[in-house]
């Protein structure tokens, strides 16, 4: 049984955690306020616990559901708690203001940017930026699983994460190196700004279809 510590309390928090559940493993919920950690928490059930943001991390898997902007300080702040561990950057870089584009240098993308951020030992993975947090919940869009594509360095860390996926009724997809988090991040981003032009209201998912 694995323990994953998400650092966020908004839906993309809800919906990793309720398929980390599904799996049979645990979560650990932490956001600035703890009112509501401890809210969603006690509305997931099961083995969920809360904690607030600073507070130590339980898990062996940490998850960055928060805005890119909050992500780098976070893993500052925690520092070296993160030595070891599998930080999950989840975040698309968007640009707030104008929604035209990512943030991130043309060379990099939000997953690399917050490496350089880690402590020497964290590994990094790429996941869940291209699922919504309503499909998440479900965990399928028209009886078919959601695909979670995956990008780091670390194949164990990969691993680790594949794992969680797919015990929790998903599909993971191994998407190469974290270089390639910058694709996936364009991926994400097309596929937000697909939901305005189609009027899908986020319930769509990117499928692979072998």
């Amino acid at each position: 049984m694995t323990t994953v510590s998400i650092l966020g309390s908004g839906n993309m928090a809800r919906g990793i955690a309720t398929r980390v559940l599904a799996g049979g493993n645990q979560v650990q919920i932490l956001a600035r306020d703890p009112q509501e950690s401890a809210k969603l928490a006690g509305e997931l059930g099961g083995s969920a616990t809360s904690a607030a943001l600073g507070d130590p991390l339980t898990g062996d898997v940490v998850v960055l559901a928060v805005p890119y902007a909050a992500a780098a300080p976070l893993v500052e702040q925690y520092g070296d708690q993160l030595t070891g561990k599998v930080v999950v950057d989840i975040t698309n870089p968007v640009n707030v203001e104008t929604f035209d584009g990512l943030v991130t240098p043309p060379d990099s993308s939000a997953a690399q940017e917050i490496a350089k951020a880690a402590p020497a030992g964290t590994r990094v993975v790429k996941a869940f930026n291209t699922t919504f947090a309503g499909t998440l919940i479900e965990g399928q869009v028209k009886d078919q699983p959601l695909d979670v594509f995956i990008a780091g360095d670390d194949a164990d860390a990969k691993g680790a994460v594949s794992g969680l996926v797919e015990a929790g009724g998903l599909r993971p997809i191994d998407a190469g190196p974290l270089s390639n988090a910058h694709y996936l991040e364009g991926l994400g981003f097309l596929h937000m700004a697909l939901q305005m032009s189609r009027g899908t209201q986020f319930s769509t998912a990117v499928k692979l279809i072998d």
